[in-house]
């Protein structure tokens, strides 16, 4: 069990999303940065779906009530245990009644931290995701707060092997970190609407930077720039939107859709984030900047095989590094 001593800006209890409900207006909300939560599920041998906590900018104060297994990965938010630096990227055995804390965000926004046996909170559709709007699913439909306590499951065979042969905290292998920029490069597909904007406003997009505003949140990032605007006023009939759609409403200020996203919009498309590049959205700050460059459906899948099949080698390597343990 986990007691949280102290909550954090923004601690939630996160996975891969609740799918095959936004035709009946359920948003799929779950994690910002997949990949981050993948990965740390894999090292410590959870399955890559199970919960984790998503830790944003401002960390918590977690007590461990048991040994157990971790992993953090995403954001640099500085993390200790008992006032000690630890590593992320990486495989760590806490000790019972150890206390994890973070510091000043290095690099990136949001932290995942996987435990051994996943976070187990019920179920609500399929998933164990918070959505903080709606105040459902999750920790009782919201961020954690001090004093609340966290279970988890039972540990695997390869989980209690770990335990049994770590005294120092720490393995002596990690995986490759994923980098994150100060101002990334976001590789984007036009959008639907795309050809409906004027010609300024599609040089733009592609040519000039945008800064996250302040007022952006798990559902939206409100990016501040050039403004960009149709070539004639034209009503649009509310249609699916997807993690990473670039709306464009009446202001000219773009907002790029996130985990929390709504199921339907009616502003204008005017590109796709690649699904390869959401991880580096998610993990901006407020006032940091980002710049969009175009890629082609086609590139943009083949970049997506390529890492779903990088994410497969990794959980190879670990497997392996887990069996020499037998």
């Amino acid at each position: 069990m986990l007691k949280i001593r102290k909550g954090g800006l923004q601690t939630s209890v996160q996975d891969l999303g609740r799918s095959g409900f936004q035709k009946y207006g359920v948003i799929a909300s779950g994690v910002m940065d997949p990949v981050a939560h993948r990965l740390a599920n894999l090292l410590v041998g959870n399955d890559e779906q199970w919960a984790t906590l998503e830790i944003s900018l401002v960390g918590p104060q977690i007590q461990f009530t048991k040994n157990t297994v971790i992993a953090l990965c995403g954001g640099d938010l500085s993390p200790k245990v008992d006032g000690t630096p630890i590593q992320m990227w990486r495989m760590l055995v806490v000790k019972k009644d150890s206390t994890l804390t973070f510091g000043e965000p290095r690099i990136g926004a949001r932290c995942y931290l996987a435990v051994a046996g996943g976070i187990q909170v019920e179920k609500l559709m399929g998933s164990r995701s918070t959505y903080l709007r709606a105040g459902i699913g999750g920790f009782q439909g919201r961020s954690l707060t001090k004093g609340d306590e966290i279970h988890t499951g039972e540990t695997t065979p390869i989980q209690r092997k770990a335990l049994e042969r770590n005294s120092d905290n720490g393995f002596d292998w990690l995986i490759p970190p994923v980098r994150y920029f100060e101002e990334p490069m976001i590789r984007m597909i036009k959008g639907k609407q795309f050809e409906l904007f004027n010609d300024s406003s599609k040089e733009r997009i592609f040519t000039e930077a945008f800064h996250v505003s302040g007022n952006s949140d798990r559902m939206g990032y409100r990016l501040n720039g050039p403004n960009l605007s149709l070539e004639n006023p034209t009503e649009l009939i509310s249609e699916a939107v997807a993690f990473g759609s670039v709306q464009v409403p009446s202001d000219g200020n773009p907002i790029v859709l996130m985990a929390d996203r709504q199921t339907t919009g009616g502003y204008p498309k005017i590109g796709q984030v690649a699904s390869i590049d959401l991880p580096l959205i998610a993990q901006l700050k407020q006032g940091q900047g980002l710049r969009f460059k175009e890629i082609s459906l086609a590139d943009a899948q083949q970049r997506y095989i390529e890492q779903e099949q990088h994410i497969r080698e990794i959980k190879a390597s670990i497997r392996l590094k887990q069996e020499e343990w037998k």
